[in-house]
């Protein structure tokens, strides 16, 4: 298995949704799993725009990350492929979750290159992928109008 798939219903609007996505400031405050923190030295939110940050985990270690933002279509989509190991390619779809006013569906796909590493990681990838949505969720509410 190389792919892991996560989705979340979050009741607010897709350009709400986007926009916490879309905001360097509010992308660090949200991306990584539970306690951890970014620094971004470079987040060129475009079509084939640079990513670079370190996450710090509570464990007081650096994690530095590459990415390049593959593919964006606002306000629906944005696919980041992760360019150092573990190497990576993650679409983040949103969708109107039904009738107005009811919410955004978070479709997350993550797709390692190596089954191997995928499986290897699995462990750690799965609830760190719950963490992340649960993190967005927060942030998106927080800053609704």
């Amino acid at each position: 298995m190389t792919t892991f798939h996560t989705s979340r219903k979050i009741p607010a609007a897709v350009e709400q949704v986007f926009a916490a996505i879309s905001d360097s400031q509010r992308l660090a405050r949200w991306w990584g799993p539970a306690g951890f923190t970014n620094t971004f030295s470079v987040c060129e939110f475009k079509a084939g725009g640079r990513w670079s940050f370190v996450m710090h985990g509570p464990d007081g270690h650096n994690y530095p990350n590459e990415s390049v933002f593959a593919d964006i279509e606002a306000p629906r989509k944005v696919v980041i492929q992760h360019i150092v190991e573990p190497k990576f390619r993650l679409t983040i779809l949103l969708a109107p979750a039904g009738g107005k006013g009811s919410g955004t569906l978070v479709y997350w796909s993550q797709v390692f290159e190596s089954a191997e590493v995928a499986s290897r990681i699995e462990h750690i990838v799965v609830p760190a992928n719950e963490e992340n949505l649960d993190r967005l969720s927060v942030e998106v509410l927080q800053a609704k109008p």
